[in-house]
């Protein structure tokens, strides 16, 4: 939908562009501001050297004419025209007064310019500036000519505040038209090198929000090598996985449903063979007491299969009941119901003598689900047993806010292949059959508990680290 006149005013008020205009502005008029503080200092200084010139060249003029042909008129003319009240011009052997016919007013500030330093002439421009009423300065000075003759004046001070005053405004005038033509073409270039491409930008991504599986929506990249192009390229990268990504899961979503429906299939007919299973456990004939554990556990697995993979299908993270309890004590279940199994003849891996040592320190606490736990840790030991382990050690170590649970076995290990599909459903599984969704449940529970799990490097056999944060209290 095009955007309205209203919302484009607004945004070009508003936008990037806008605001570099006005602080580019600024920072020009700051510049002129710290240029014109000297400035308007030198100005000063150049004013009151000037005057100090025009008076010499009065009584220059005045020595020239006979002294019977100077008259209070001339005097007075010449003293106009030089603004002063009175100028001395000292000689080392002669000393001339001049003065009109009326006495000078009373001197307020001598201003010396054979001494004084820059910052002090800074200091005295911003007091001239700050004056409201008039002064009458007696300014000292040499002749620019004859570094032997000292010129002295009497004038007012209000003359020259208003040149300064003048002078300032001059400079501002130029600094507001000097940033607002660089203001100006800053802002024209920042609209056609930046503003246009980014709104080119936010609209893709907007349109592709709104559709994200539809292609035509997909950035196309201009080509330009700077970090905008760079910018429009991953975006379109990203447009593409993310789109192939909504497309795949939108298949997995399909295929998820007709697996559910496969396996509620599939369940039924299980449960009949479970029926026939218990009238053939109350026939008492020695071949079928030595296959039915065979066939209960080729059952069992069957459920159990059906089970994991309907979970993983429904895509629901696991819900967390947490409690307080001794990680020791739920390792030494997973073992009790390790033998268990093994007792009862229901895994054909049960003549391993499969041992699971449990190295847990006493009374270390973790708060977590312990039944999602007692999952993970029966997982990683029966994935151990049935890879052909003979023993698994699981410890346990305390860190800086996290404790770390490792679960070794003496096992084959694991192969490349199975490395590099480690925590894929249905791809990571290291033995024949088997669905790869035991690490992976593993993976989710742990994630779901703000933790981590990994595969260590191990010289013999299969090591995992369990991560598990811990709280304030049990830190």
């Amino acid at each position: 939908m095009a955007d309205k006149p209203d919302s484009r005013k607004s945004r070009l008020m508003t936008g990037l562009s806008a605001r570099l205009l006005i602080l580019t502005m600024l920072f020009i008029m700051l510049a002129e501001a710290l240029i014109w503080t000297p400035s308007i200092s030198r100005f000063r200084k150049v004013y009151l050297e000037e005057h100090i010139v025009r008076a010499q060249l009065s009584t220059l003029a005045l020595e020239a004419i006979p002294e019977d042909a100077v008259g209070p008129k001339l005097r007075d003319e010449l003293l106009y025209h030089a603004e002063a009240y009175g100028i001395v011009l000292n000689r080392p052997d002669q000393r001339v007064l001049m003065v009109s016919k009326a006495m000078p007013p009373k001197v307020d500030l001598t201003v010396d310019l054979t001494k004084g330093r820059f910052p002090m002439w800074i200091f005295d421009a911003f007091e001239t500036l700050a004056q409201d009423e008039n002064r009458i300065l007696r300014v000292i000075g040499m002749s620019p000519r004859d570094p032997d003759v000292v010129v002295e004046v009497v004038m007012d001070e209000t003359p020259m505040r208003e040149a300064m005053y003048g002078y300032s405004a001059r400079i501002f005038n130029l600094s507001l038209v000097i940033s607002l033509f660089t203001a100006g073409l800053v802002y024209l270039s920042l609209q056609w090198l930046m503003i246009r491409p980014m709104r080119r930008i936010t609209e893709s991504i907007s349109a592709f929000r709104r559709a994200p599986e539809d292609a035509t929506r997909e950035i196309r990249p201009s080509g330009r090598d700077d970090e905008i192009g760079i910018t429009e390229r991953e975006l379109a990268n990203m447009q593409d996985e993310v789109r192939q990504a909504l497309q795949q899961k939108t298949r997995l979503t399909t295929l998820g449903a007709a697996v559910a429906k496969v396996n509620h299939d599939l369940r039924n007919s299980l449960a009949i063979a479970v029926l026939a299973y218990d009238k053939l456990a109350v026939i008492d004939d020695p071949e079928v007491k030595r296959t039915l554990p065979k066939m209960y556990d080729a059952i069992d697995r069957a459920v159990n299969l059906c089970s994991q993979t309907l979970n993983f299908v429904s895509d629901q993270t696991p819900h967390l009941q947490l409690q307080r309890f001794e990680l020791k004590g739920l390792i030494g279940e997973v073992g009790a119901a390790l033998d268990e199994t093994e007792a009862n003849g229901l895994d054909d891996s049960a003549d391993s003598g499969f041992d699971l040592q449990n190295d847990v320190p006493a009374a270390t606490e973790v708060t977590a689900d312990r039944e999602q736990l007692f999952r993970v840790f029966s997982n990683l030991a029966a994935n151990a047993r049935e890879a052909g382990a003979r023993r698994a050690r699981i410890t346990a170590e305390r860190r800086v806010g996290r404790i770390e649970i490792e679960v070794a076995d003496d096992g084959p290990g694991l192969s490349e292949k199975a490395k590099a599909k480690l925590f894929e459903p249905f791809a990571g599984s290291a033995k024949s059959g088997g669905t790869g969704l035991g690490l992976v449940i593993v993976r989710d529970v742990i994630k779901a508990h703000g933790g981590d799990v990994r595969l260590l490097d191990a010289e013999e056999g299969a090591a995992f680290r369990v991560t598990l944060p811990l709280t304030r209290r049990e830190a």
